[in-house]
């Protein structure tokens, strides 16, 4: 079966707009990622720090990352392994530990973030060659990033095995640093001096300090705007 077609048939196009559709079933996982990551933008970068069991710290980013609920607080990293199907450092130490810390990634460490995405070997201290300063931990044995706007304490609530190659983590939040300047009384975080990155697809980066705010209408008020 043919993965890629052409659809303009006025039922599946907006305007004058044609669609490709895409069966999955037919694309390899190197063309399913790719599609992926260029559509589902853009995604939050999960800066994970870690520790093994004795005590080396770990930090590496993963942009399959997003918030799934406030109540209990979770989390979700998606890690994929290495090439051999071996898992990453981040994987296997939340498994033996149980622990995890997610910091933001701003826009003043994206060449520091990028330097953990260096496959450095297993035991070679990434956060000394990014030059970067880790905190302890409150609840978590897991230390905080210095240098990033936020951090999340998490506990490993579930981890998923969903196939060879990429395992999903679920996490819940006990705890969050965030710089005093940014989080006000009312608990509104300022996203401008927050400044995340995101990630776009390829080796693309968006940032986030360009927002604007659009309520939602209530019922009533949504029918009285359209009479």
């Amino acid at each position: 079966m043919d993965c890629m077609t052409s659809d303009t048939s006025p039922e599946t196009s907006a305007g004058t707009d044609a669609f490709t559709r895409f069966d999955f079933a037919a694309l390899s996982p190197k063309e399913r990622y790719k599609l992926l990551i260029g559509t589902l933008v853009p995604r939050p970068i999960a800066w994970v720090t870690t520790v093994d069991l004795e005590g080396r710290v770990n930090a590496a980013p993963f942009s399959f990352f997003n918030v799934l609920s406030a109540d209990p607080a979770i989390l979700a990293i998606g890690v994929e392994n290495h090439d051999d199907l071996s898992q990453k450092d981040t994987a296997r130490n939340i498994r033996l530990t149980g622990e995890f810390t997610v910091n933001i990634v701003d826009f003043a460490n994206l060449e520091t973030m990028n330097t953990t995405a260096v496959a450095f070997p297993t035991g070679e201290d990434e956060v000394a060659a990014a030059g970067l300063t880790v905190l302890p931990g409150t609840h978590v044995k897991s230390p905080f990033i210095a240098e990033a706007p936020a951090a999340l304490e998490c506990r490993r609530h579930i981890t998923l095995e969903i196939g060879p190659s990429r395992a999903i983590v679920l996490g819940e939040v006990v705890a969050l640093h965030i710089r005093s300047s940014l989080v006000n009384e009312r608990l509104h975080v300022d996203p401008v001096g927050l400044d995340a990155l995101g990630r776009m697809g390829g080796h693309g980066y968006c940032r986030s300090g360009e927002t604007f705010d659009l309520a939602t209408p209530s019922l009533a008020a949504w029918r009285a705007g359209r009479t």
